[in-house]
């Protein structure tokens, strides 16, 4: 069984009725076999990463996707349950991720059974991971271990089972639309007025005497600045 908790039941009729069946009997702690009860430690993650990440998973299920199938390696549930994982629950901060199947269903509007099937088809694929936890609780004077829910964590696209990442855009090439134009070499207002002609103290001169025009003064102000 999955569970720390066994059920023992004796046969219905011992020696003709004479001695009554036992009682069902039950471990002291129902939790889950592999639960921890140590910290997890989470990996922040900031939205912009968490965005791509979404991304590349609907390329994967793109990419893996048969002809004639509805789903492939991660499923329509696998994306909209991954989607509110990382928009949802997802701390930026401090990466924790800890949701119930409840919290998911309600956040994603899935049933639980597609939270299930979708949580599953996720974790085959490679696209996340879970730790089960559980607590240390004293009731009644009795110490008992109480199941908590899962830490997940969403790993990084080349851990993806089977998932090809898509070719970087190149490069525009030089002189096309999108290509950075060439900045000029000694771009300072001194050469800038030197090949124009004349001296920076005349020019400033001559921007000085143009009263009228707010702009000229605001470039005598600069050109004193850069003279200085």
């Amino acid at each position: 069984m999955s569970l720390k908790q066994a059920t023992f039941s004796a046969p219905t009729s011992l020696f003709g009725g004479l001695i009554p069946p036992a009682p069902k009997t039950y471990a002291a702690w129902p939790v889950w076999h592999d639960s921890t009860t140590k910290e997890v430690k989470f990996q922040p993650m900031k939205r912009k990463e968490a965005a791509k990440l979404l991304h590349k998973a609907r390329k994967f299920e793109n990419q893996s996707k048969e002809h004639g199938h509805q789903d492939g390696a991660i499923g329509r549930n696998g994306i909209m349950i991954l989607q509110s994982l990382l928009f949802d629950f997802l701390n930026y901060v401090s990466g924790a991720l800890y949701p119930s199947y409840a919290a998911i269903a309600e956040k994603s509007g899935a049933s639980l059974s597609s939270v299930y099937r979708g949580l599953n088809k996720l974790r085959d694929a490679g696209v996340i991971n879970w730790v089960r936890r559980c607590k240390e609780e004293w009731i009644d004077g009795r110490f008992t271990l109480k199941q908590e829910s899962n830490a997940y964590a969403v790993l990084p696209s080349s851990q993806w089972n089977g998932f090809i990442e898509p070719p970087e855009a190149p490069k525009p090439e030089p002189g096309t639309w999108g290509d950075h134009p060439p900045m000029p070499c000694g771009l300072d207002l001194a050469s800038i007025v030197r090949r124009e002609g004349g001296s920076l103290s005349a020019q400033i001169a001559a921007l000085e005497g143009d009263e009228g025009d707010p702009l000229a003064r605001a470039l005598a102000r600069l050109g004193r600045l850069v003279n200085r």
